[in-house]
């Protein structure tokens, strides 16, 4: 087996999604896709995940809104999207082509309007499968609290369920104090998939003015400081049920996608890392078969839940 080896297999299979490559542009970090054209080639990427879309247009939360952390950042963007409407209309229809997998997120205030929103993206052309955003930790209605219940996260899901017959993924949370029932919950409801982890709720402080760095107080942290919580957040999905895993969470190189795969996740989602570089996920992606060949494997799928423990 060749170290350097970049014609290794790097194919994955997600719920009978398959994928180029088990790397995806995780929701609200990459935008519509279209945002990043100009700056890196979308196509070599597994998927992309889009910013998770409401029933109505939201403008997000107010300014200032994301703040810069030791080992990562908070941002409080408040589910700023353009609406279903628009998006089944105005901007599916531009991501006809683009080469790689698209996942439209779903985000709602009350399960009718999860049900809604997966109805309405239900054969919209270019999406593959659905991301249902039970786990947001920046907006007042609807966002986590229907994560952290597991009667509520059954009921999202089967309302999803019940309206699509696309491959359905459920983000949750780590802020709770045992993910397992709520992916079980997730299972029992109908769920194809989930998607692990969302960010964790924080706060930064200005310690002249004794005020808050973002403008709704609390936001959510992602980056490297959330990758060990994230990894065991995998791990304990995992263990609970014997569905397909996005993991992510601090992700940043090619090492970091196999820690994520062997703690139990078929595919990762890079997502903070992309606003520094826009084409990190690419260089992951070349790198990957090296890091698997360290790893000793030959493919991604050799190395899904192999944690020695």
């Amino acid at each position: 087996m060749n170290p350097g080896n970049n014609n290794m297999d790097l194919a994955v299979e997600l719920a009978g999604l398959k994928l180029e490559n088990p790397v995806l542009l995780a929701s609200g970090t990459a935008g519509y896709g279209t945002e990043l054209l100009s700056v890196t080639d979308i196509s070599g990427v597994g998927g992309i995940v889009l910013k998770s879309v409401t029933v109505e247009p939201r403008a997000g939360n107010p300014w200032p809104r994301t703040w810069e952390t030791t080992g990562g950042m908070l941002n409080s963007i408040g589910l700023e999207n353009v609406g279903i409407d628009a998006l089944v209309e105005d901007v599916i229809p531009r991501l006809e082509g683009l080469g790689c997998a698209v996942i439209a997120s779903i985000v709602g205030e009350t399960v009718l309007e999860f049900a809604r929103l997966a109805s309405r993206l239900d054969g919209s052309g270019a999406v593959s499968a659905l991301e249902v955003n039970v786990s947001c930790p920046n907006v007042e209605r609807g966002g986590i609290q229907f994560g952290a219940d597991e009667g509520t996260t059954y009921a999202v899901v089967k309302a999803v369920r019940d309206n699509t017959s696309l491959p359905v993924f459920v983000k949750l949370s780590a802020a709770v104090t045992d993910m397992a029932p709520m992916a079980e919950a997730s299972k029992m409801g109908g769920a194809s998939g989930l998607s692990v982890i969302n960010t964790m709720p924080g706060l930064a402080v200005d310690p002249v003015s004794r005020r808050p760095r973002l403008a709704s107080v609390t936001g959510g942290l992602s980056g490297p400081a959330i990758k060990p919580i994230a990894l065991k957040a995998v791990w304990d999905c995992y263990r609970a049920t014997d569905l397909p895993i996005i993991g992510g969470g601090g992700i940043y190189d090619a090492d970091d996608v196999v820690e994520f795969i062997i703690a139990g996740a078929t595919a990762v989602a890079v997502g903070t890392v992309t606003f520094q570089y826009p084409g990190k996920s690419l260089e992951i992606i070349d790198s990957l078969p090296a890091a698997l060949a360290r790893a000793g494997a030959e493919s991604p799928r050799q190395l899904v839940g192999t944690l020695r423990v």
